[in-house]
Order: C-alpha cells, then sequence, then structure tokens
C-alpha cells in the first residue's frame, strides 16, 4: 500500500494530528459513514477551513485513517521478520501479536474488513486501499511458508489469512480469550500439517 498522503500532508501539524488521530478513534469505535466532518472538526477543535487546508474532503481523511493503520501493522510484521527466527516461528509470533490486538482494550474488528463493509464498491479508493493491505499480508505471510517450502505456501498462506479474519471477525463478538486460543492453535495445526507435507516430499 503505497502513501496516499499528499504534499500538503507530508509536513505535518498539530491540527493535521489532531483531526487524524480523532477521526481514527471515531471511525474506529462508530463507523466510518455514521461520522460526520462536523463531529469529527468539533472533537479535533478546529475549524471546517483548517480540515479542508490538511484534507479535500472525508474520504482523503478515511484513506489517511487506513495509511496509519497499514504502517502500524506493517511496522508489527517487520520487526517480528527483523528478529530472524525461523519462518515457523515468524508465523507463530506474527499470530501472536494478532491474538495480542484482539485482546487488547477496545478492539472493535479489523480496520479494513469494516472499511470493506462501508465501501463495497471495487472501485472505490477506500475499498482498492483495503484490497492493497491485504495483499501485502498475504504476501508477507506467503514469503514466509516459503521458507519452509515453497510448493503450497501461498495456499496456506491464504489459509492462514482466512483464521486471521475469522478471529478478527469473532473477537468483538464473543470471548477474545477463547477466540484467540482457537487462532494460535489453528495457526500452530496449521503449521504441522504444512510442515509434514513437506517432510512427506522431500525433492519439493
Amino acid at each position: 500500500m503505497t502513501d496516499m498522503r499528499s504534499p500538503t500532508e507530508a509536513r505535518p501539524s498539530e491540527a493535521r494530528n489532531r483531526l487524524l488521530s480523532t477521526a481514527t478513534r471515531l471511525f474506529y469505535t462508530e463507523g466510518i459513514h455514521s461520522v460526520g466532518i462536523d463531529r469529527i472538526v468539533m472533537e479535533a477543535q478546529v475549524t471546517r477551513a483548517t480540515l479542508y487546508r490538511h484534507f479535500t474532503g472525508k474520504e482523503e481523511l478515511v484513506l489517511a485513517y487506513l495509511n496509519e493503520a497499514d504502517r502500524a501493522l506493517r511496522g508489527q510484521a517487520e520487526e517480528v521478520i527483523a528478529a530472524g527466527l525461523p519462518p515457523a516461528d515468524t508465523i507463530r509470533a506474527i499470530s501472536a501479536s494478532i491474538a495480542q490486538g484482539i485482546q487488547s482494550p477496545g478492539f472493535r474488528g479489523c480496520a479494513f474488513l469494516n472499511a470493506a463493509a462501508e465501501y463495497p464498491d471495487p472501485e472505490s479508493p477506500v475499498h482498492q486501499a483495503v484490497l492493497a493491505h491485504r495483499q501485502w499480508f498475504l504476501d508477507t505471510v506467503t514469503e514466509q511458508l516459503a521458507r519452509i517450502q515453497k510448493p503450497g505456501a501461498e495456499a496456506a498462506a491464504r489459509h492462514f489469512v482466512m483464521m486471521r479474519d475469522g478471529a478478527m471477525a469473532a473477537g468483538c463478538l464473543f470471548d477474545p480469550d477463547l477466540i484467540c486460543e482457537t487462532l494460535l492453535h489453528g495457526s500452530e495445526r496449521l503449521l504441522e500439517v504444512y510442515t509434514a507435507t513437506g517432510e512427506q516430499n522431500p525433492a519439493s
């Protein structure tokens, strides 16, 4: 996912930071469509003119919100990968990071899945931003699994992403501890089966 900030946004200001942090909190906790510009302006304690100096409109503010979420998640993954663990342990660490997020206070599901539900049009820039983030995550998991064995890596990664999606959706509806336990167990089982498949086919 590329940095969607305009040249104006590339020069951070206190007002812009307040606008983005306010929008992030409201969009994530209450939903994007249910939060209007007036509410964001009021809670960020800025004027409409200030908002439009930094963002062309609500859609650009939504894209900035998703861009920040994307950066945070990429940073977490990069930190795990930089630790230089064996690939299976890297997948376990990514799973643990997801579980930690689900168990955090105020968890309301995946910001990207939530945004996709509100912007179903495939041509929408917001929907495209969601797809770009998800492609990055799939590619990241695929790359780690391919370090174990290349055949079947993408299929196994899609399985992992589906488990992650299910856990993120269920984590704010049911007991998050049980959801995380299920996710971690499922991830471990996926690794066991995937690794065993490679051992049974040494030529791969």
